[in-house]
Parts: structure tokens; sequence; C-alpha cells
């Protein structure tokens, strides 16, 4: 049996669909694989901010033409990429366990925390959710764009003279890059995630329950409760890259507590609600928090 499986060609693209593999190898030593690299839109376009070009879409649109096409078998992506709704004939199959869930603050030599950074410090961030977050606990530093791989941003330090990037602990962890006393992870307080941060997304065709079913071998039952309500708070708030949106999903013993964050445009209205409810009832949380808040900001 041989699966084709689609990835974009960065290095930590790359780094997350051989985990994926490695892990199906190690349940199911008879499979062979095919790793396929697809450019994307967001691939070929880098110098353009991601609202200016599309949403999230920009990203997978390419990889899923494939696997509608069937010229692969499975796609892998970061699951905070994927858009709310899916192509008909597409689904997320199983997921392995979640990866930090934290933003992380890279700093340049000599800056000792987030505190620290002098007054007006120049941080870099791709992100509507890091920048409107990050200014409501420091108003006066001065944010600017960023595009590019994880690699690419931290050189990026030195090379446009920054005092620091914001991006995902979970890429930096994934690459094993060791950043040392640069680098500090925002507490979520500060710094809500991205809805599903840290979640590998697996993409399959909608009929193939072989597939699914050998994909429920690495299947990490806690990360797929994450991943279904924060999708769905996503879902419901029509989340894309053209506003703010933040979301992360705690599960405590029987009860689920879940923290979303939604805002305008511009960042002049920012909503932060959590609320706990039953375990049982994960698969409706992320809308009846969603709810709240969008009620809250028409008000």
């Amino acid at each position: 049996m041989k699966i084709v499986v689609g990835t974009r060609g960065s290095n930590l693209a790359l780094t997350q669909t051989n985990m994926v593999v490695n892990m199906i190898k190690n349940k199911f030593p008879y499979i062979d694989f095919e790793i396929k690299v697809i450019k994307t839109k967001g691939d070929i376009i880098q110098n353009v901010a991601i609202d200016k070009i599309g949403g999230k879409e920009i990203f997978i649109k390419e990889i899923e033409k494939e696997l509608l096409d069937g010229t692969i078998d499975m796609a892998v992506h970061s699951m905070k990429d994927m858009p709310g709704e899916l192509p008909e004939g597409l689904k997320l199959s199983h997921s392995p366990a979640r990866e930090d869930y934290r933003d992380v603050l890279i700093v340049r030599e000599g800056i000792e925390s987030l505190e620290a950074l002098p007054k007006g410090a120049k941080i870099a961030t791709g992100s509507k959710r890091r920048k409107y977050q990050i200014l409501r606990h420091r108003p006066d530093l001065e944010i600017v764009p960023i595009r590019g791989n994880v690699e690419t941003r931290i050189s990026k330090i030195e090379t446009e003279n920054l005092d620091g990037v914001i991006i995902a602990a979970a890429g930096v962890n994934r690459l094993g890059l060791d950043l040392g006393k640069r680098m500090f992870h925002l507490d979520k307080s500060i710094m809500l995630p991205s809805p599903t941060q840290g979640i590998l997304a697996i993409e399959i065709h909608d009929n193939n329950k072989k597939l699914d079913e050998i994909l429920k071998a690495i299947s990490h039952r806690e990360t797929e409760i994450q991943g279904t309500i924060e999708r769905a708070f996503l879902s419901r708030v029509g989340g894309s890259c053209k506003v703010p949106v933040g979301a992360y999903a705690q599960v405590v013993e029987d009860k689920i507590i879940l923290e979303g964050l939604l805002g305008s445009d511009d960042g002049e209205v920012l909503i932060r609600k959590s609320i706990t409810e039953s375990i049982d009832r994960y698969e409706e949380v992320g809308y009846i928090l969603a709810d709240i808040i969008m009620k809250e900001m028409a008000i």
C-alpha cells in the first residue's frame, strides 16, 4: 500500500509531514509513502500582508485541489491555517497530540523579558490577533508587518533591525530551534492563541474510510476535542486573517473551559470572554461562546 502526502515546501511543513509519516510507519511498517511538495499562493506571494491577498485559504487551496483531483491521498497542515469551512468532499481526519499552544516573543540579544523591551520597541508580526493583543499589554510598542517562514522571521531581527518577533511556540519546538534566553513564552492572559494553534490537521477525502481508520492509530483524544471546539468557534465568527480571532479550550476532568477573543478590523474593539461547560457538550461549546461574543460586539 502506498500513500501520497501533500504538503507545502517550507522546512516546518516538511518537518511536520515527516513527523506524521513516521508516526504512521511506526504502527504500519508495510505502508509506503511519497511526499509531494505543492506551492500555494501564500508561498508564492511573500511581500504582501496575508489579509490583503486572501484569508487562511492562501496556504491550502492548491493542496486541497490536488486532494479533490486524487493526485494526493492526504495532506498535512497546521490546523490554524485551515478556514472554518472545508470544501465539499474533504474532511479532517484524526490528529496526533498537540504541541505547545502558546505564542513566543523572540528578541534581539540583550533584552531580558517582554517588560524589559525599551519604550517604542519595534516588534514584528503578520497577525492582527498578535498585534492588537500585545498593544493592549504594551501600547507603546511599534508593531511592524512581517512574512516568511519561521527561520526567515527570526533572521529579520538582525536584517531589519527589529527588537523582536512574535511567532508560534509550536513551530520553534518542532524545528528544534535553540533560542536560549532570547525566547519568552507569552501567557494566554496576555496573548490568547489562534484557534487550534499547535494542532496538526490531516485532511483526506471524506469517503476514504480505509485511510481514516489507519489515521485513528495516531489519534489523541484530548487534542481532537480541543480542535473540534476551537474550530467551531472559528467557524461561527467567520474567522479569517482579516479580523483578530483567538481561542483556547482546556479539558479539565469532566469540564471544558473555553476562552475566546474577537476583535474589529482596526483593533479598536477587542472582546474576550470565557465559559465553562460539561465535556458532554464539547461539540456545542465553541458555537455558544462565539454567539455570546458576537452579540456583545453588535451592541
